[in-house]
């Protein structure tokens, strides 16, 4: 079969953009709207794309009162697990993925949560793996900061291998359900865990029985040292953030060949660089629709974004029109500083055009729609991607609009399906449910 790309909506309503809200279009509190998000989910589902996906913070970043009262998202949104159950039940083929932290959640519940969700929707679901990013989230677990960048990458190769073996806690067919007999489940076909380690210790088992997929598909963001060895051993699809073609190549060939050295194939790993697009039927009208974005936004959100970026670093004290200053390494993403870091320096950028040109995300395409799916191709088959995370600047509008507009061109060239082959987000991203551990 001829390759095919892969698609997942990055729903932050009411948008990926900090002033989305602002805009004529959104509906502002679309982040705690069940219906709202709900018609995003289904309007992906009719496009055949393979997954929603939703992040998340276990807390608020720690930035001015005025600058946090100017934005909606880390502000008002859904826990992503809950609303993952809810719309579980309201769609019936797409993939439904949700950010969960290893570092303040506890791997029982972590691994019934995603069990529960895996069997609600028939096998769609997908865990977001990451190790939380801020001193905002710590204060809300007893900790005074976060903890250290290595110290949570530890924690997290233990934690997900204590959630896989909690999933495999029974086997496929331990479950008689044997009214007759009374036997509801074979005892030989249950496996507790009983693992002592350094972070973590778990009995087990697991109080449901093995998910639909096996496990539920496994996604990760890493792309510091430690994130890309992480991604390497366990996930299943990788997020990445390369915003030109031949840094995004370098990281696919790279990935795929650490993967191999875990004896994984290259297709038990996909890629899927973020993609940000606004389009319109001309150049003309895809501006004229960034343009009007770009206006809602306060600066000082925009430097405070930027400042959030480089590890929560004060800038206010640095004169904006000057070069960005050296700052200490970041314990939040130490990948997103460097870029950051990268660009400013290359391209001589002030504090105060970085600001700007970041608030703007760099990895967002503006123009027609043949010119965004002659990227996507070009990207695809070099290849640096798998397939996209599909980000939105606001919503519905860059939604409706790549819907519409883009899509059927890729289906023209024949690289996108036009229905759904299988029922399982496995099915749609072409991965193979996992064998327990026992088996």
């Amino acid at each position: 079969m001829t390759r095919q790309l892969h698609f997942t909506a990055f729903l932050k309503p009411p948008g990926e953009y900090l002033a989305a809200w602002r805009h004529p279009d959104t509906r502002a509190d679309a982040g705690v709207d069940f219906d709202t998000v709900l018609s995003f989910a289904r309007t992906a589902e009719a496009a055949k794309f393979d997954a929603v996906f939703f992040a998340d913070l276990v807390g608020v970043p720690l930035e001015s009162q005025d600058v946090l009262s100017r934005v909606s998202v880390v502000n008002d949104s859904f826990e992503p697990t809950t609303l993952l159950a809810a719309l579980a039940a309201a769609t019936s083929r797409i993939g439904l993925i949700a950010t969960a932290s290893t570092t303040y959640n506890e791997p029982y519940h972590l691994a019934r949560t995603f069990a529960s969700i895996d069997h609600i929707s028939g096998g769609r679901a997908g865990w977001n793996v990451v190790t939380s990013l801020n001193d905002g989230e710590a204060l809300n677990f007893g900790r005074d900061a976060h903890v250290e960048h290595a110290d949570r990458y530890a924690r997290a190769e233990e934690f997900f291998d204590v959630v896989t073996g909690l999933w495999d806690s029974f086997d496929d067919d331990a479950f008689r359900h044997d009214k007759p007999s009374g036997s509801y489940f074979d005892p030989a076909k249950l496996h507790p865990l009983d693992h002592t380690g350094a972070h973590l210790s778990v009995a087990g088992p697991l109080n449901i029985a093995r998910p639909p997929q096996g496990r539920p598909v496994i996604f990760q963001a890493g792309a510091s040292e430690a994130g890309k060895q992480f991604a390497a051993r366990v996930a299943e699809v990788v997020f990445s953030g390369q915003r030109d073609l031949a840094r995004a190549t370098e990281f696919y060939a790279e990935i795929k060949h650490r993967a191999a050295s875990f004896g994984r194939g290259p297709g038990e790993l996909k890629v899927f660089p973020a993609l940000s697009v606004i389009t319109g039927e001309t150049r003309a009208a895809a501006e004229a629709k960034r343009d009007s974005l770009r206006g809602l936004l306060p600066p000082q959100v925009a430097l405070a974004h930027l400042a959030y970026l480089l590890g929560g670093f004060d800038l206010t004290r640095y004169p904006l029109d000057g070069p960005l200053p050296e700052l200490p390494a970041s314990n939040q993403s130490r990948s997103t500083q460097l870029d950051v870091y990268l660009r400013a320096r290359q391209r001589g950028l002030t504090i105060r055009q970085l600001a700007a040109e970041i608030s703007d995300d760099s990895t967002t395409i503006v123009g027609p729609p043949e010119e965004i799916a002659d990227h996507i191709e070009r990207w695809f088959t070099a290849p640096a991607a798998d397939g996209f995370t599909l980000v939105f600047p606001y919503l519905p509008g860059t939604l409706d609009d790549f819907v519409q507009l883009v899509l059927p061109i890729l289906r023209r060239r024949g690289l996108f399906r036009a229905r759904y082959d299988g029922t399982t987000l496995r099915d749609h991203l072409g991965l193979r449910r996992p064998n327990s551990r026992y088996s």
